[in-house]
């Protein structure tokens, strides 16, 4: 192989469409001798397309610990290993971390591979304006330790990027429009696949427009919030805003007289203000 031997590559598959595996990934994984994977079964038909030769480790979240004994052994007899979870980035709300911390403690190499990523995927079709994300992954699944985490990140003024299973995501928008208030929300789902949709609205319209049409609750999720609009949403800010959006002002006109009027940011009553006349 063209690579080094006797190194751990930690390899993105993709979301869906097939394609977007890297010639990169794609040498990789026809060349080493073992691939560690999520779930061999659904990384068998990937790897038979490839023509990879490979044998397969199981690294689940349930033998994290034992896969990486296993990983460790095989780099330290001189053989390369690839990380693949089911899909995306190992390590991004996927099992590979544990594997990765025990391959470095053990002294021996990590390579990271760039590629498929839902949470940036995603985020780089959102048109949030926020200049920061904080990437929160999968929410608790019970929902008073949901909203409590949501409660923790109600201030962060930053946008915010979860994962979502289906059968969750009626509850857990309906939690967000509940703690975090008045914000944009876009809901990627089913990136890269035959009905990948991207919709942005205000958070509080979220649950009934998903209602709507039950296809809308299908497939794999990434919700992205807009930030805590800077003391905006609440204070003076908010209320003068209100009165020039009122008057007939533009968006942004409102934005620009409302701050230098409040001392709010006016990114913020900006965002605030899209939110509003949505």
């Amino acid at each position: 192989m063209t690579e080094e031997s006797a190194a751990l590559y930690v390899v993105p598959t993709p979301l869906g469409n097939l394609a977007d595996l890297t010639r990169r990934a794609e040498e990789i994984l026809r060349t080493v001798p073992w691939v560690a994977a999520e779930d061999t079964r659904h990384s068998g038909p990937l790897l038979k397309q490839l023509g990879a030769q490979a044998r397969t480790i199981p690294a689940h979240q349930h033998n994290e610990h034992e896969a990486a004994a296993r990983i460790v052994e095989k780099l330290q007899a001189g053989e390369a290993v690839a990380l693949i979870s089911d899909a995306g980035t190992p390590g991004i709300s996927d099992p590979g971390a544990r594997i990765v911390a025990a391959v470095r403690a053990a002294g021996c190499k990590v390579i990271p591979l760039p590629g498929p990523c839902a949470a940036t995927t995603a985020l780089s079709a959102s048109g949030l304006l926020d200049e920061h994300f904080l990437f929160y992954g999968f929410l608790p699944s019970k929902g008073g330790q949901r909203r409590q985490a949501l409660e923790a990140l109600r201030e962060q003024p930053c946008a915010l990027v979860f994962y979502e299973a289906p059968h969750r995501v009626l509850e857990t928008v309906e939690d967000m429009a509940t703690v975090l208030g008045n914000r944009t929300l876009v809901i990627a789902r089913e990136l890269t696949k035959l009905f990948e949709s991207i919709h942005s609205l205000p958070v509080g319209e979220a649950l009934a427009w998903l209602k709507e049409d039950s296809n809308r609750q299908r497939g794999e999720f990434v919700l992205m919030l807009s930030g805590a609009p800077a003391n905006a949403e609440s204070g003076e800010g908010e209320r003068v805003l209100k009165l020039l959006l009122a008057e007939g002002l533009p968006v942004k006109q409102a934005a620009k007289l409302a701050s230098a009027i409040s001392g709010a940011a006016k990114n913020a009553l900006y965002d605030l203000a899209l939110t509003l006349k949505a």
